[in-house]
């Protein structure tokens, strides 16, 4: 079996990355042979289309509501339950892989196509790829399209295979708003050993870039009548934290888990600002608090928190209900707090309630009475025996996120870079403002926070009569309370991506589409039933119309008549 040729496509516009891989394959041998095509995707995108061609006909992959692709595939599918062809593969990638018979001396191209927004972290986009032929290609390449009206304020490549060889098959032109990247090596290139056949291209290869920012209110690009509002202010002084970390110290963090979180606590007590209050929960079936209220982060009361932090051993159960509440209450009776000031709690946990309160959604309903809208909650849950559907539904639903932290070598790492994401709220309370009787489709316009290096995105549909689109944002910043304006000539703004060759047509449509079905997912969650059924319902539209696999749609792949008939893609979700 031989890939004689493995492409991946990317355009990036602005932001919004559409990915095309192609892999053609041929039976070299004299009877037909099982072939197998297999693509790791990021998490975060949604597959858009797939096909499979072989002898002059193609089989396309068609997305349907999820529950009927499942019966249809049931009644065809006789002997039991396939393993469907999409699963999770880590912790940034899932796994896409199909087996076709291919007969002697055939060919069959396989291409699948997914879309993602690139979102924000710590001051950079990223666009992942992951590479991994598991034999050498003769025609391989990389070809990336980056276009940013903005533009492109860095760019960096990278990955976690490089030899000078294989920088000589690297190519990178960049003008001010534009980039190429290609990356070819030849046969010889792809090599370990000149002697063996192995491949080297195993890992992941990566572009990092961010944008140009000028306007104050962010920037606007419109496309066929859909806006995108792009808003990432910076050199901002940060808003002072209180912060509560809430340490689950339970038998099953003993080891490794418990070392590395005080690791990490001990690296991210060095990361507080001056102006900055914290303090410290640990909890099994008892709650400690380290003091009874919060302290600034002066360099000796850091100095004492570390001795603390060292002292943290594990054993016991789990009272997460009274670890939160404690948290809470310690915030609530906190005093002289910053008015402008930011709040929150960070619970770290490895396990389900196994003292106190453990029925969950008893729990959820406790904490968030209590919270309030007041505060943020970050749910970090440690390895895979947690709840996350739980720790999920209970961070969104009271103004955080939810993280699973790998239980590998550098979970200390993963730790710290959380951290980094909320280390600096630079806003708060953030209204983006458009007009009413002109704009419809909005997606979320309300942020609680806005912390340095991320970005807040806003889309919508805009009326035909209108001319210039008026922009009003609202916020608190560490000094003041901000109101910044912007106007956008939809006439100009529609000319910049006139005559874009490699620009595909309704980006801002797509990514409007894209965003709109992961936030009423988002919502969905923390959500009562039968609101939860209306937002389900409005994502379902969506992901049908605009063909995206969304954990409501599933993609039906009919393969050739000899073999077994039908595969389901499904969409997997970390809370399983």
């Amino acid at each position: 079996i031989e890939i004689y040729k493995l492409h991946v496509d990317s355009m990036v516009t602005s932001r919004f990355a559409h990915t095309i891989v192609t892999s053609k394959i041929v039976n070299r041998a004299n009877e037909s042979r099982e072939v197998t095509f297999e693509v790791e995707l990021p998490k975060t995108a949604f597959i858009t289309n797939f096909s499979m061609s072989m002898d002059g006909k193609v089989y396309p992959g068609i997305i349907k509501e999820k529950a009927s692709a499942q019966k249809e595939y049931d009644t065809s599918v006789s002997q039991g339950q396939g393993a469907g062809l999409v699963r999770i593969a880590g912790r940034k990638l899932e796994q896409f892989q199909i087996s076709i018979s291919v007969a002697a001396a055939s060919k069959v191209t396989f291409e699948l196509m997914y879309e993602q927004l690139l979102k924000r972290q710590l001051g950079k986009f990223e666009l992942l790829i992951k590479v991994r032929p598991k034999q050498l290609v003769t025609h391989f390449q990389i070809d990336v399209h980056i276009f940013e009206p903005q533009g492109i304020r860095f760019l960096e490549t990278d990955s976690t295979f490089s030899t000078n060889e294989l920088t000589k098959a690297l190519t990178k032109v960049q003008s001010e708003t534009k980039a190429h990247i290609l990356f070819k090596p030849t046969v010889d290139q792809q090599k370990i050993d000149p002697e063996l056949k192995e491949n080297l291209l195993n890992g992941d290869f990566v572009v990092r870039y961010d944008v140009e920012r000028g306007a104050t209110a962010g920037d606007i690009q419109i496309v066929n009548g859909y806006f995108v509002h792009y808003f990432a202010p910076h050199e901002m002084p940060a808003l002072p934290k209180n912060v509560i970390f809430v340490i689950d110290r339970s038998g099953s963090m003993a080891g490794r888990k418990i070392e590395q979180t005080r690791d990490a606590l001990l690296k991210i007590l060095q990361d507080l600002h001056l102006k900055d209050r914290f303090s410290f929960i640990t909890f099994n079936n008892k709650v400690v608090e380290w003091k009874s209220s919060l302290l600034q982060a002066t360099s000796e009361n850091v100095a004492s928190a570390a001795g603390f932090v060292q002292t943290i051993s594990a054993s016991g159960g789990t009272d997460i209900n009274r670890a939160l509440l404690t948290a809470v209450s310690m915030l609530d009776k906190a005093e002289r707090l910053p008015e402008k000031s930011v709040s929150m709690i960070i619970l770290l946990t490895d396990g389900q309630s196994t003292s106190g309160e453990t029925n969950m959604e008893v729990i959820q309903e406790n904490i968030q009475k209590a919270v309030n809208g007041k505060y943020a909650l970050f749910c970090l849950g440690f390895g895979f025996d947690v709840s996350y559907k739980f720790l999920e539904k209970m961070a969104l639903s009271n103004g955080g996120l939810a993280r699973r932290i790998y239980e590998n070598a550098d979970a200390d790492l993963q730790l710290q870079d959380f951290y980094q994401e909320v280390a600096t709220p630079i806003l708060m309370k953030i209204e983006m403002h458009y007009p009413e009787n002109a704009v419809e489709g909005l997606t979320k316009n309300n942020f609680k926070l806005f912390f340095e290096g991320s970005e807040i995105i806003v889309s919508g549909k805009i009326s035909n009569e209108l001319d210039l689109l008026p922009v009003e944002i609202k916020a608190q910043s560490h000094t003041s309370d901000l109101t910044l304006r912007e106007e956008a000539n939809v006439k100009e703004k529609e000319q910049v991506f006139r005559n874009q060759s490699y620009i595909f047509e309704n980006f801002t449509e797509r990514l409007w589409a894209y965003l709109t079905i992961q936030q009423l997912l988002e919502k969905s969650i923390s959500a009562q039933e039968e609101n939860q059924k209306i937002l389900e319902a409005k994502a379902l539209e969506l992901s049908l119309q605009h063909s995206f696999v969304t954990p409501l749609t599933s993609m039906v792949v009919t393969k050739p008549d000899d073999q077994q008939q039908m595969e389901l893609a499904n969409k997997p979700t970390e809370a399983g």
